[in-house]
């Protein structure tokens, strides 16, 4: 089990359970864990599904807001596991260059925030139970799967993250399955609208995940965490990254191509700007406050261009 990990000599101590460390109060420390900034991870893909969905007229609130909460409970409790977890296995340090990690700097225990991910993990079945009783094994298997690879991303014998396949995991859930499954939910079946669909915002996702890992090549790889970006180095990591953004742009032209969107087709290329942007600052900075500035505004794009996009289906 990962909590037999042997812990280095910069990892600081966990608190007692009754008090907060560094000054920041219990419930700061969780909303730090839940990484706030990353849930549009989980937004994203459920109103683009829910656009799909109303495309064909068939938008559910009520199963919307059933996904939506199961979308952010697996995003969260997978942050919280990847915080224990990354502590656990060393790769968090006082070395490394990103948000605060609130195991690593002893704001929360390992156990604790293990405990939150479960609860997350609990909550999201609980709330999918009643889409598998209307629905059926096949959101029982996807739902199981999502819990499985929450908890193995960084966790278990064979942690995902740590073996290249972080973007591959990012893609399939919080893009694949997130819309896709956000759309079944609603219509009871798979449109190829939503498949489409799936692959902009699973790459924008990824280039989340992406650029986060070329900021923490160093720290990785002296951790042993072999992410793609410590695999194939910096300057090919940056071109996956631009290629995430460069399949962006093509999409809502290629999905009218298709004959799968209508005249507002061309909303997400109201993003365009912040595109380039990124695009540029990735490709010719490599400080650490530049790639901190870019995740987040990586983030924020992965939202809005979401939004624009499911907006395109409804003209």
């Amino acid at each position: 089990m990962s909590g037999t990990i042997a812990h280095s000599d910069e990892h600081r101590p966990a608190p007692r359970a009754d008090r907060p460390a560094g000054g920041v109060g219990r419930w700061r420390a969780w909303v730090l864990a839940a990484r706030i900034p990353t849930l549009s991870a989980a937004v994203a893909p459920v109103i683009v599904g829910s656009g799909a969905a109303a495309h064909e007229g068939r938008f559910d609130p009520l199963a919307a807001l059933g996904a939506l909460v199961i979308s952010l409970a697996i995003q969260i409790g997978t942050n919280f596991s990847n915080d224990a977890f990354d502590f656990l296995r060393g790769a968090d340090t006082t070395r490394r260059l990103g948000p605060p990690r609130v195991t690593q700097m002893g704001l929360l225990s390992a156990r604790q925030v293990l405990a939150g991910a479960y609860v997350c993990f609990g909550l999201a079945a609980l709330v999918g139970l009643s889409f598998v009783v209307r629905h059926g094994w096949p959101v029982l298997v996807a739902g199981l799967l999502a819990i499985a690879s929450g908890l193995a991303y960084t966790g278990g014998p064979w942690p995902i993250g740590y073996h290249g396949l972080g973007e591959v995991f990012v893609f399939v859930f919080f893009g694949l399955m997130a819309v896709v499954g956000t759309t079944y939910v609603q219509t009871g079946g798979v449109s190829t609208l939503a498949v489409a669909a799936s692959v902009p915002v699973g790459l924008l996702c990824s280039a989340i995940l992406i650029l986060n890992n070329l900021r923490d090549i160093e720290t990785d790889r002296a951790a042993g965490k072999r992410t793609l970006a410590v695999r194939i180095g910096g300057p090919a990591t940056r071109v996956l990254y631009e290629a995430a953004l460069a399949a962006a742009v093509i999409a809502p032209g290629a999905l009218r191509l298709a004959g799968l969107t209508g005249r507002w087709f061309w909303l997400p290329w109201l993003a365009l700007p912040e595109i380039l942007f990124l695009g540029h600052l990735v490709w010719w900075r490599d400080d650490a406050p530049a790639l901190v500035a870019g995740l987040k505004r990586t983030s924020r794009l992965h939202l809005a261009y979401g939004i624009l996009l499911a907006a395109s289906f409804l003209g």
